[in-house]
């Protein structure tokens, strides 16, 4: 008998998962102004005019509205950062953050 192995050999490929996405969500409320969550929209989430118009609306007639997708980190500071804007203001705006399926 010889001391040769003669199993072939499993080779194993290692591949880093994607990083989990997160929803970045505009929750609507009765006192904040139209106009300033247009504000907020472009100079958070460097939206256009009519990009910023359109999810400022689909807020305010469905509730929610999903702004943006982003890496969990990013999509919690842009949400921390666009409501404390509008707290800074005395407006109750808020943006929220949760995983997409």
């Amino acid at each position: 008998m010889s001391d040769t192995d003669l199993r072939p050999r499993t080779r194993t490929d290692r591949k880093t998962q994607r990083p989990r996405l997160h929803k970045v969500i505009l929750v609507n409320d009765d006192y904040t102004p139209r106009e300033f969550v247009v504000v907020v929209l472009k100079a958070e989430f460097r939206m256009n005019e009519s990009q910023a118009y359109r999810v400022m609306l689909t807020a305010h007639q469905r509730g929610v509205c999903v702004v943006a997708v982003f890496a969990r980190d990013i999509a919690e500071t842009k949400a921390t950062r666009a409501t404390e804007m509008a707290r800074s203001q005395g407006y109750p705006l808020l943006f929220t953050t949760e995983p997409e399926e």
